[in-house]
């Protein structure tokens, strides 16, 4: 270990995650790249019981955790004394993350890069059939074809995005550049004029972007200013025929609000997140012709999820060369993640 760095020439690693992912996350190829870096147990760590995972990280000093990895209390790391990076094979590390894990100056990467890509095609998508107002359309199929005066469309069709996440963004710039010329507004606190400007969109305060959009898509982080934010009055302002998408964080959105918009008839909804998740099976929302409810499908799914350990492996590649992290995370940045 260098006094400088605080690294080993060959560090010592463990894997943490849910087992039935692990073998997806990290492949054999991907394990192999490791060991090239690290000293890897041969196989990600099955704990049988959480207060196993202490003993787990006795030797360890980078943890790659993923969906599934208990939490990094004060209790957990006073046994890990040679911790030094944590590589989260997935996205949000709010539940993850603890305040000694910044007072132990212990390093953490998040793969939400990695997972973000599948949010934004799964999201910019849904935009595409709000649009039409697919929903209401299918529903009526049965009732004979609609009326061309009947149909919509996506040109010219104002977009309201709630948060300029890395998602948000890059879910801006594909409508900016789709062929519908997409009229985009945005909201976000921490977003300038300029800013906006810049990725090709009108800032504007949240009501404002409720009246004007058709098409109203969430990507902002769960907050407690951002709680229960979408509650009936915010609703009641978004236009008749038009569409709340959220594929962010369920509780962002008054379920009981939506329901009732939703029941009326006046506003579609396509939810990869819900409040709470998973719904009753006996929910309104479940059963009503205007709302699409999936199960949190929007980010990484089945073989994409390799794509996280990948970049996780390389997190760990950067920091063993002393190279900066890409998908750093510090405590001045967590609160506005997602």
């Amino acid at each position: 270990m260098t006094a400088r760095e605080g690294r080993v020439t060959r560090p010592n690693a463990v894997c943490v995650m849910d087992p039935a992912v692990a073998s997806r996350i990290l492949p054999q190829e991907l394990r192999d790249r490791l060991s090239a870096s690290v000293r890897l147990a041969a196989d990600p760590v099955v704990l049988d019981r959480e207060a196993d995972f202490p003993a787990a990280l006795a030797d360890a000093d980078i943890l790659i955790s993923g969906w599934g990895c208990p939490a990094l209390t004060a209790e957990v790391l006073a046994r890990a004394p040679r911790l030094r990076a944590v590589m989260h094979a997935a996205g949000t590390v709010k539940s993850l993350v603890s305040d000694v894990v910044w007072e132990r100056g212990i390093a953490v990467s998040s793969a939400a890069d990695a997972n973000a890509g599948p949010v934004v095609s799964y999201a910019v998508a849904l935009i595409a059939l709000a649009a039409r107002r697919t929903l209401s359309m299918a529903a009526r199929y049965q009732d004979g074809w609609p009326d061309f005066d009947a149909r919509s469309g996506a040109d010219g069709l104002t977009v309201g995005i709630l948060g300029a996440s890395r998602i948000g963004r890059r879910v801006i710039t594909e409508l900016v550049a789709a062929d519908a010329a997409y009229h985009v507004l945005v909201s976000d606190p921490y977003l300038t004029d300029e800013d906006a400007r810049l990725l090709g969109a009108e800032r504007v305060e949240l009501p404002d972007l409720c009246r004007r959009s058709g098409v109203v898509s969430i990507h902002a982080p769960l907050l407690s200013e951002t709680t229960g934010l979408f509650d009936s009055d915010l609703l009641a302002l978004i236009p008749d025929g038009g569409a709340l998408i959220n594929t962010a964080r369920g509780s962002i959105v008054d379920t009981d609000a939506l329901t009732a918009e939703c029941a009326s008839g006046r506003l579609e909804a396509y939810l990869d997140v819900t409040d709470p998740e998973p719904l009753s099976a006996d929910h309104p929302l479940l059963n009503l012709p205007n709302v699409l409810v999936t199960p949190h499908i929007a980010g990484t799914q089945g073989d994409e999820v390799a794509r996280l350990g990948r970049y996780a492996v390389e997190e760990v590649e950067r920091w063993v060369a002393g190279q900066p992290l890409r998908g750093e995370v510090t405590r001045q940045t967590l609160p506005r993640l997602a």
